[in-house]
């Protein structure tokens, strides 16, 4: 099962990514786990300095914008 983490506040933008991140993955068929990471001491262990950003098992695929459903999609076949 695919662990998918939305890193942000919960601003706007994080929850849009939720949404395409499990669009994405309802799409292709994926079980997996969704979890919203809010906090900031936690978002800065991935290294990552803006938000939102996406990481898929623990690895950040995308920081500082808001991927498309189709751009999940292609990140979660890899």
């Amino acid at each position: 099962m695919k662990r998918i983490q939305i890193l942000g506040t919960g601003c706007p933008k994080c929850k849009k990514l939720a949404e395409n991140a499990e669009a994405a993955a309802k799409e292709l068929g994926l079980e997996c786990e969704v979890e919203k990471v809010t906090d900031i001491e936690a978002i800065m262990a991935f290294n990552v300095m803006m938000t939102p950003a996406l990481a898929v098992d623990g690895d950040v695929k995308a920081v500082g914008k808001v991927p498309s459903k189709d751009e999940i999609k292609e990140i979660l076949s890899e």
